[in-house]
C-alpha cells in the first residue's frame, strides 16, 4: 500500500513538473514571438565599433581616450552613417548627415568629451552623463561652473554618443575604466585644488562608485565633493532577469531579443532604442555601490566618502527614490550630506488619479530615525499655491527651515521626472523657452495628437517632462556646495 501511495504521488508530481514545464515553454515562446515582431535592426543597432574604449584598452590617459575617441566616430560615420538603408534617410535620424537631427548641425557636437578651459582654475569639475545619454545633459551646469571659475571635463562614458550598439557589448568595468581616467587628468588641472564630480542618472552612480573607491584608497585622486541629479543607486529588481531575454535571443538566433525598445533615432543626443544590456550594467553597479559600502563599514573608512548633495524627483520611473534613501544616505555617516526631494505639484489635483504612492517613500525616511544627512523638500508653500518653498531639516535638528524660492510649478506640471532635472526651461534641445533654430530639431514640447497606434514613439515618451522648472535653484544649490562664486556675485 506504501509503495502504491508512493507511486500515486510520484506520477502526480511528475504531471505537475511536466505541466508546469508546458506552461513556462508557451509563456517563453508567446514572449519570443511578441519581442522578435517589433521593426528590423537598423545598421545603428548591429554596428559592431572596434575604437570603442574598453578595460582592455591600451589607453591610460585622458589625451590617449580621445584619440582613441577620435577613431571612433571616424568609423562610426564609415560603418553607420555611410550604411543607412535609403528609405531610413529621413529628416528626423540622428545617423542621416544634415538632417534635423544630426548633431553636427550644432556647432559642437555635445556627444563627444569635451573641456572647459580655465587659466587659473578655482577648482576641477569632472562631469558624468547617464545610460544612453551623452555629455550634453549637463552641459548647462558644466557652462555655470565654467563661469564660476571652475575648469570642467564632461566625460562621454564608453557605449555613448555613437550609435546605441554600443550599449549590447559595455560593460560596468569599462566605464569605471573610463571613469577613472578622467578623475586623472581632472586631479591633475586642479593640482591639488578642489576636485568635484557632477553625475546624472547612471554618471551619478559611477560617481558614487569612485568616491567609495577614493575613501578606501588614499592613493588615488581624491573628491572634495559630489553633486548627483537623479542618481541610479537602485533601479527595478526586473533588471536583474532581462539579461536572460538576450541570452535567450543569442541561443535562438534573434538579435531582436537583445532590446528592450527599438525606437526611432530622433534625439541627437539620446538613443531611441535601449539594449537589455544596458539595464544589466545598472544592476551590476548598483550592487557593486552596496558592496563597496558594506566593505567600507567594515572597515572603518565608510567616514572618508566625500560630502554628497544629491536631487530626486519623489517620483521617478527610471529609478528608486526609496532605494536613494535606503541603499546610500541611511548607510553613511554625517559628513555634511544633503538629499534634495522634489515634491509632487499638490496644487494640480491628480490625486483622485495618481497611482503613485508615499508609503515607500515614508519607510524609507523612517527606517532611521537618526538622519546622519539634511533631507530637504521643493514643495508648495501651501496647498493652494503653485509657488514652492525649500523645506530643510537637519541632522539632530527637530524643527525645520524654510526658504521661500521664488519659483513656481507651471500650470499644467504635476511632477518632476528623471530626466527633466539638469535642463533648464531655455534649452534649446529640450526646453520651452529656446531661441529657434530651423536648422536642428526642437523636442521641448513634443506632443504629437491623432490616433493612437500610429507612431513609433509611445505617447508616454511625448508627454514625459524634459526641462526642469526648478533648474536655477538646483544650479546655485550645486555652485554654492562647491564653494564656487556665484556669475555676478559680489561675494
Amino acid at each position: 500500500m506504501t509503495s502504491r501511495i508512493r507511486k500515486i504521488v510520484r506520477h502526480a508530481f511528475l504531471m505537475a513538473l511536466y505541466g508546469a514545464l508546458g506552461v513556462f515553454i508557451t509563456l517563453v515562446t508567446v514572449l519570443v514571438i511578441m519581442m522578435n515582431d517589433r521593426p528590423d535592426l537598423s545598421v545603428w543597432h548591429t554596428a559592431d565599433l572596434d575604437e570603442e574604449f574598453t578595460v582592455e584598452s591600451d589607453v591610460s590617459t585622458f589625451a590617449q581616450y580621445l584619440e582613441l575617441e577620435d577613431r571612433l566616430f571616424r568609423e562610426m560615420d564609415e560603418e553607420v552613417a555611410a550604411k543607412i538603408a535609403p528609405g531610413e534617410r529621413g529628416l528626423i535620424n540622428r545617423f542621416n548627415k544634415g538632417s534635423l537631427s544630426d548633431p553636427e548641425q550644432w556647432d559642437q557636437n555635445w556627444n563627444r568629451s569635451f573641456e572647459m578651459p580655465a587659466d587659473q582654475p578655482r577648482a576641477a569639475v569632472l562631469l558624468l552623463h547617464g545610460m544612453s545619454d551623452s555629455p550634453y545633459s549637463l552641459r548647462n551646469l558644466g557652462e555655470a561652473l565654467h563661469a564660476s571659475g571652475a575648469y570642467v571635463v564632461g566625460l562621454r562614458i564608453p557605449g555613448h554618443g555613437t550609435a546605441p550598439s554600443g550599449l549590447v557589448r559595455v560593460t560596468w568595468q569599462d566605464m569605471e575604466a573610463a571613469v577613472s581616467i578622467a578623475m586623472t587628468h581632472v586631479a591633475e588641472i586642479a593640482d591639488g585644488g578642489p576636485v568635484h564630480i557632477v553625475g546624472y542618472s547612471n554618471g551619478g552612480a559611477l560617481a558614487v562608485n569612485y568616491a567609495l573607491e577614493a575613501a578606501n584608497d588614499s592613493s588615488l585622486p581624491q573628491v572634495t565633493s559630489l553633486a548627483l541629479l537623479s542618481p541610479e543607486i537602485g533601479i527595478t529588481g526586473a533588471a536583474a532577469f532581462a539579461v536572460w531575454q538576450a541570452r535567450l535571443g543569442v541561443l535562438l538566433g534573434l538579435d531582436k531579443l537583445a532590446w528592450n525598445s527599438l525606437l526611432p533615432e530622433y534625439d541627437p543626443y539620446k538613443y531611441g532604442s535601449f539594449a537589455v544590456n544596458a539595464g544589466d550594467v545598472a544592476h551590476r553597479l548598483t550592487n557593486e555601490i552596496q558592496r563597496k559600502i558594506t566593505v567600507l563599514e567594515n572597515n572603518g573608512n565608510l567616514e572618508n566618502l566625500s560630502p554628497i548633495l544629491a536631487f530626486s524627483s519623489i517620483v521617478d520611473a527610471t529609478v528608486s527614490a526609496p532605494v536613494l534613501i535606503k541603499g546610500l544616505f541611511n548607510r553613511i555617516p554625517e559628513n555634511g550630506h544633503e538629499l534634495v526631494l522634489f515634491d509632487i505639484n499638490s496644487v494640480a489635483e491628480v490625486g483622485p488619479i495618481l497611482s503613485w504612492s508615499p508609503t515607500e517613500m515614508f519607510n524609507a525616511l523612517t527606517q532611521h530615525p537618526e538622519r546622519t544627512f539634511t533631507l530637504s523638500l521643493v514643495t508648495n508653500i501651501d496647498a493652494g499655491s503653485r509657488e514652492v518653498m525649500l523645506s530643510s531639516i537637519a541632522p539632530g535638528a527637530d524643527e525645520s527651515m524654510d526658504e521661500y524660492l521664488q519659483l513656481s510649478w507651471p500650470r499644467d506640471l504635476y511632477s518632476l521626472t528623471h530626466v527633466a532635472l539638469p535642463f533648464p526651461q531655455d534649452d534649446p534641445l529640450y526646453g520651452v523657452d529656446g531661441e529657434e533654430n530651423d536648422a536642428v530639431i526642437y523636442l521641448g514640447d513634443l506632443a504629437l495628437r491623432g490616433e493612437r497606434g500610429v507612431l513609433q514613439i509611445p505617447a508616454s515618451e511625448m508627454l514625459r517632462l524634459r526641462w526642469n522648472p526648478f533648474y536655477p535653484f538646483l544650479e546655485e544649490k550645486v555652485l554654492r556646495f562647491f564653494e564656487l562664486e556665484l556669475p555676478g556675485s559680489d561675494s
